[in-house]
């Protein structure tokens, strides 16, 4: 009989709270404002946290609208897996009305892992326009990067093992109340990480 997971809550939701605001703050200062500034997240959970962080940039700065600056970017098409893990059905891409060429474009996504989902980001982006600045914040950074790719805003960087599956919890997806929100790790051998986490 294979043993169950061993799961691990590594960040809460007042955590993952905390760690938003922050990155918000972060972004708003590295950019010397707002304006200019697109969100993409990277279909699910980061199109859920891109749209948080632009919750807390407008509260920042006001000039900053969140139906006019924040979408999101399927990647599903320039993945490097598709051949191992067989068909996915693509997410919308939403861009802001004003595109993204000379924008400065902020990537969202929960997990960081091999950087390989990154990539394909980059290469679905570069499909759409040419932006000034391209930028990315995640909520996880867990290392065990394949590609010489990092992020420039972290809510939390990660030590993990190959063998551990670090999940992104929130309400929109898994059903979780906002207060019950967290990152959790799972140990043990019947855990594999997800097509998702790369």
């Amino acid at each position: 009989m294979t043993p169950s997971p061993e799961t691990s809550h590594v960040m809460s939701a007042a955590d993952m709270d905390r760690a938003l605001t922050r990155i918000a703050h972060e972004i708003v200062e590295s950019h010397r404002g707002v304006e200019g500034l697109l969100l993409l997240g990277i279909p699910r959970r980061g199109t859920i946290l891109a749209r948080r962080l632009g919750e807390r940039l407008a509260r920042i700065d006001p000039g900053f609208d969140p139906a006019q600056a924040i979408g999101s970017l399927d990647i599903t098409l320039y993945r490097d897996d598709l051949r191992a893990h067989g068909a996915r059905t693509p997410e919308p891409t939403t861009i802001p009305g004003a595109g993204i060429d000379g924008a400065t474009v902020v990537l969202v996504d929960d997990v960081l892992y091999s950087g390989r989902t990154v990539r394909a980001a980059l290469d679905a982006l570069q499909a759409l326009g040419r932006p000034a600045v391209v930028r990315l914040a995640v909520l996880v950074d867990r290392g065990h990067r394949e590609l010489p790719i990092r992020s420039d805003h972290v809510g939390k960087n990660l030590p993990t093992s190959r063998d551990e599956r670090v999940s992104v919890l929130l309400d929109e997806i898994d059903g979780v109340p906002r207060s019950e929100e967290a990152v959790v790790i799972q140990r043990g051998r019947s855990v594999k990480s997800p097509a998702g986490e790369r």
